[in-house]
């Protein structure tokens, strides 16, 4: 049978001469060249773990040394092996000990009696794959709640039955003004306004169903002072400590909003303003222009500084009849980017 030539580094914490030879045997069957290291003691592992130099791919621990015993072995050598898999061996069958130890965070529970150089082999293999897998997977939950905390919009997890706050980011946190504990003892009703709590309660059967088809709405919430604020949120579903829940990403509007209304009042002003030039003001000006014109028409009886000043006076009303109609195509300018706005 051909042997697993990869330079696998194991510790064996095994107190029992025979047992390590073994075990040595039997690895010897399927391992080309194990790298080997032992000790007989808790105190000797454990220095021998806390050594610079120290790198294993996995440790066998026998779960009766001199020294220490049972499930305080357990967590004081699984502290030691960090990401190390840790596999206990024991000459003792009991259910309920081989339970708790895999609780504990021991990757296998191994009877001594019934060991075999298949079963160690494939243990050592399952054992390393599954670290690296769990480790992959610790780091990609990781990577997610970083996004989550780290966002800088306010983000949260509710229930989707209960409407319990299930997790909040620091965002949420700082922009509402509750601690973490307050709002994890809220619920979703908590930050609606009473008379949108109806609404609320359509949109939530629609959640539900999965007929949910906008994921974009704009709410209002309120703060723990007190203040109304104008959100537009985004919702997807999610599973999450295997309940149904909804992911919730919150954009503050409530400025943005306040300053569109600025500026469509500022609009409605300047077009008010326009209308008054181009309807009321242009009116004495046209009847100043006919006026002009009258007197233009008597003008070859006139001095010429009368015709002078005529003329004057004339160019003056053009070019103020030139700059109303100026603002009064401004102003239809701003009323078709409004209307196309809407």
């Amino acid at each position: 049978m051909r042997k697993d030539n990869k330079p696998y580094h194991i510790l064996i914490i095994e107190d029992n001469v025979g047992d390590y030879i073994l075990i040595e045997e039997y690895l010897a069957e399927n391992f080309l060249e194990p790298n080997l290291s032992r000790t007989e003691t808790f105190l000797d592992a454990k220095a021998l773990l806390l050594a610079p130099s120290a790198k294993f791919d996995i440790i066998f621990l026998d779960l009766s040394l001199p020294d220490l015993s049972g499930e305080q072995l357990i967590v004081e050598i699984l502290e030691l092996a960090a990401d190390t898999p840790v596999v206990a061996l024991t000459g003792f069958s009991d259910l309920d000990f081989s339970i708790k130890s895999l609780s504990l965070g021991i990757s296998d529970y191994l009877l001594k009696d019934e060991l075999t150089p298949t079963i160690l082999h494939k243990t050592i293999i399952y054992s390393i794959q599954r670290k690296k897998f769990t480790d992959q997977i610790q780091r990609s939950e990781k990577r997610y709640s970083d996004l989550f905390q780290l966002s800088p919009l306010p983000m949260w997890v509710f229930d989707l039955e209960t409407l319990a706050f299930l997790s909040i980011n620091k965002a949420a946190i700082n922009h509402y003004g509750y601690s973490e504990e307050e709002f994890l003892s809220m619920g979703l009703m908590d930050i609606r306004p009473p008379e949108e709590i109806p609404e609320m309660q359509k949109e939530l059967e629609s959640m539900r169903s999965g007929h949910y088809t906008n994921p974009k709405r704009i709410f209002r919430h309120r703060k723990k002072s007190g203040e109304p604020i104008t959100v537009e949120i985004t919702v997807s579903r999610l599973v999450f400590n295997d309940r149904e829940t909804m992911l919730v990403l919150v954009n503050d509007v409530t400025d943005r909003n306040r300053h569109m209304e600025t500026i469509e009042k500022q609009n409605q002003t300047l077009m008010e303003i326009a209308w008054i030039q181009s309807h009321v003001v242009r009116a004495p000006l046209a009847r100043l222009l006919g006026l002009v014109n009258l007197l233009e028409a008597e003008a070859p009886g006139q001095s010429a500084e009368v015709q002078e000043l005529l003329g004057l006076i004339k160019d003056s009303a053009w070019e103020l009849d030139g700059i109303v109609r100026d603002i009064s195509k401004k102003s239809e300018k701003i009323e078709r980017l409004d209307k196309d706005e809407r």
